[in-house]
């Protein structure tokens, strides 16, 4: 098979974990004959010192020649420190999702056995915990008008969505559903909020077309606490693009790090790839972030949008074989720890090797 993949490594420790993913993908692909070809674009920070813009023209255009995307983080404390800062790099990031219509994000959601410990939850309580968080990602108060008042005393951000946005990521959620446990869960505010009485009045009338797959709602900030309390009650998640964006971060306290989650965003014609954690400044250039969520990131990739479930099975099987090693980053193991080079390296001889 031959591929072509745009490589967006971004800020902070972006390109150090993307880097860790793409050496993943070169040895998976000698391992299975596969030719994948590479080609860098700037996003974010770095793309507004180089070229003004944190989304370029001709990252757009990289994007869409290449067959899917392998993206890093974003993010800049010269920005988040500035709150006057008329361009910044998270606007890079939703205008890249506008731009290729990524609609949906998909975000799994597992303990590993082996770092249970690692937790800060009780192991009996996070032991085989296994859902998938389907987002929203173009829509709601993210990009809904936006502004203040003449004198800077009010501010205000809108909340819309239309039906049609609705439909297309709860089509997404129910098909993953009904090849897991067939149950979806839907994550709202009904109570309060008109956008979610939408959200929900239209997910109950199009679960009427599957009777096998159980359909249950739940307001945010309960689903909130019953993801710490609870986290096996639930198998596909579906929500909105705030409430989705927070409740995963929160999740990321099962796996034990937040460098463990990869993710992937959708669209009817591409998609993107990317690990959860942000661009974790304080991490940048010390060889200490975790490259796992980057290289699940790349084996979601691969059975995704190239339908390589077996290479990205291997992938997963090696990953667990590197942290049951015990070759972990220092979020991980702050004791006995290794370099992202090194659990890099790690995975790839894994591999290789076996």
């Amino acid at each position: 098979m031959n591929r072509k993949i745009a490589v967006l490594p971004g800020d902070g420790i972006g390109p150090e974990v993307t880097a860790q993913a793409v050496k993943v993908l070169k040895a998976i692909a000698g391992k299975f004959n596969h030719q994948f070809e590479f080609e860098e674009a700037l996003i974010g920070a770095i793309a507004i010192d180089k070229t003004g813009n944190p989304f370029p023209e001709q990252t757009l255009k990289i994007c869409k020649s290449n067959d899917a995307i392998l993206f890093g983080a974003i993010g800049d404390p010269k920005y988040d420190l500035d709150p006057s800062a008329k361009i910044r790099p998270e606007q890079g990031l939703l205008a890249m999702r506008k731009a290729l219509g990524l609609y949906a994000n998909i975000r799994p959601v597992n303990s590993y056995p082996e770092l249970l410990k690692k937790s800060p939850l009780k192991e009996e309580i996070i032991k085989d915990t296994d859902f998938i968080v389907f987002r929203e990602l173009t829509g709601g108060i993210y990009f809904g008008e936006k502004g203040q008042s003449e004198d800077k005393q009010t501010a205000y951000d809108t909340c819309t969505y239309s039906t049609e946005e609705i439909l297309r990521i709860t089509k997404l959620a129910f098909e993953s559903a009904s090849a897991r446990k067939k149950k979806v869960t839907l994550v709202d505010k009904a109570n309060v909020l008109e956008t979610s009485r939408l959200w929900r009045k239209t997910v109950k009338h199009y679960a009427e077309e599957f009777p096998d797959i159980q359909l249950d709602f739940m307001f945010i900030d309960n689903a909130a606490m019953q993801i710490i309390l609870n986290p096996r009650q639930f198998d596909v998640i579906l929500t909105e693009n705030m409430f989705g964006d927070i409740i995963t971060d929160e999740a990321s306290v099962i796996a034990g790090s937040l460098g463990l989650l990869p993710s992937a965003s959708i669209g009817a014609e591409r998609a993107l790839y990317e690990p959860i954690h942000g661009s974790y400044p304080e991490a940048a250039g010390k060889g200490i972030a975790n490259p796992i969520g980057a290289i699940l990131s790349a084996a979601m990739l691969l059975e995704m949008s190239f339908g390589l479930k077996a290479e990205s099975e291997e992938i997963r099987k090696a990953i667990k074989k590197t942290i049951v090693a015990g070759c972990v980053t220092k979020d991980i193991d702050s004791m006995h720890f290794y370099s992202t080079n090194q659990v890099g390296t790690k995975i790839v001889d894994i591999l290789i090797n076996e």
